[in-house]
């Protein structure tokens, strides 16, 4: 299979979970994929040679994305080893989730310098090498439209994807370079588990109300990250993707 053959993809947070996946499943299409890491070398390296293994091309490259020039080193390292952009998957993001009397400075830049400010950097970056065609994918969350209790500065994060996307989506059509959000429901993933999700309370009323009654799994939001990346989605810009069984 070769829908992204010849294309050259960054995702950005990727050493596991949804960005692990969607960089595997990218390289499975054919593409040449940076894969971005902010601690774990060792779980980057996992994905690079799980792409390497199957004949595919992958690079790990660490960086902050909420740092400029980190941000700016991941893009060159596109250009350095695969010589052009065409995809950028803004999956970076972190999470903690609390009531209101529990809501620092600390709890808030946090969250909004990785999911918003990081998102902003890579895209300024990757705009300066992203030509006709070029899509970039931003990764949200169904919270925006969920708005569940304890998760205040963690929607409003992901509401700014949602308008950071509508926004970028019309500034870049003229160099028909297409802006989508992908907003996945809950996931199984490496961090879910971590934070005691998986078997709580809060998993099961979530898989109550969706009705495909189950989680998602990280490979459910990479294949449709392959079709925002292809040219399958051509005519798709500014759009959410709710990605979560129906999930609202």
């Amino acid at each position: 299979m070769s829908k992204l053959k010849g294309k050259v993809a960054i995702v950005t947070g990727a050493s596991k979970g949804i960005g692990a996946a969607i960089a595997k499943s990218l390289a499975a299409e054919g593409a040449s994929v940076v894969v971005n890491y902010a601690s774990s070398k060792s779980g980057a390296d996992t994905v690079v040679n799980e792409i390497s293994n199957t004949g595919g091309h992958a690079v790990s490259v660490k960086g902050d994305v909420s740092k400029a020039g980190d941000a700016q080193g991941i893009v060159g390292a596109a250009i350095k080893n695969f010589g052009r952009l065409d995809i950028l998957v803004n999956n970076s993001g972190v999470y903690e989730f609390g009531p209101i009397e529990a809501v620092t400075e600390d709890h808030f830049h946090k969250q909004f310098n990785v999911n918003v400010l990081g998102l902003l950097l890579t895209t300024q970056a990757a705009v300066k090498h992203l030509g006709e065609g070029g899509s970039i994918i931003n990764i949200g969350s169904v919270v925006s439209r969920l708005t569940p209790p304890a998760t205040s500065v963690y929607t409003a994060t992901k509401g700014a994807v949602d308008a950071i996307t509508g926004v970028l989506s019309r500034e870049l059509a003229p160099k028909k370079i297409r802006v989508n959000s992908l907003n996945p429901g809950m996931v199984e993933t490496e961090g879910t588990h971590a934070a005691g999700v998986i078997g709580s309370d809060w998993e099961k009323g979530t898989i109550s109300q969706t009705p495909l009654g189950r989680l998602g799994q990280p490979a459910d939001i990479a294949s449709i990250a392959v079709f925002l990346a292809s040219d399958d989605s051509r005519w798709l810009t500014g759009e959410q993707l709710l990605a979560g069984g129906g999930l609202r």
